[in-house]
């Protein structure tokens, strides 16, 4: 079986997987699952009602964060995670002091926080790719059964 190897396209795939999951999720646009499904619910609307359709996009979302999650911690750890935090908190904070953005909007800081968490997870998704190039290493997880 051909190996193919890791680009740096891959990791704005991992990226835009990550932001359509995160967004799909929650975003300020107040078109997400939350506003569809959890929010009305919560608020308990006039004529509210939870159903299949809704159940089964809510299992899909927690499956897909259940996967980013679970590569994220095992692949970062959580100095890693913190440090891509520490990352994203500085690179924000840059921009805020050079004046590239402004908190007047306060959906700008929710939209920020959104987008360092989708990068996080990208960031996970792809670390042990990275560190493979970057070292040689090969992080084995999982025993494929193959030795005797």
């Amino acid at each position: 079986m051909a190996v193919s190897r890791f680009k740096s396209q891959h990791i704005l795939y991992r990226f835009i997987a990550a932001l359509v999951l995160v967004f799909a999720t929650y975003n300020p646009l107040t078109w997400s699952y939350y506003d569809w499904a959890i929010a009305p619910l919560i608020n308990m609307s006039e004529g509210t009602e939870f159903s299949v359709l809704k159940a089964l996009a809510g299992l899909i979302v927690i499956v897909g964060w259940a996967i980013f999650i679970r590569a994220t911690s095992r692949s970062l750890g959580v100095i890693g995670i913190i440090f891509a935090a520490l990352f994203f908190f500085l690179l924000f904070w840059l921009f805020f002091d050079q004046g590239w953005i402004s908190l007047d909007n306060s959906n700008v800081l929710a939209w920020l926080i959104l987008i360092a968490l989708a990068g996080i997870m990208a960031l996970g998704m792809s670390w042990s790719h990275i560190r493979r190039r970057m070292s040689g290493q090969l992080d084995v997880d999982d025993d494929d059964g193959g030795g005797n």
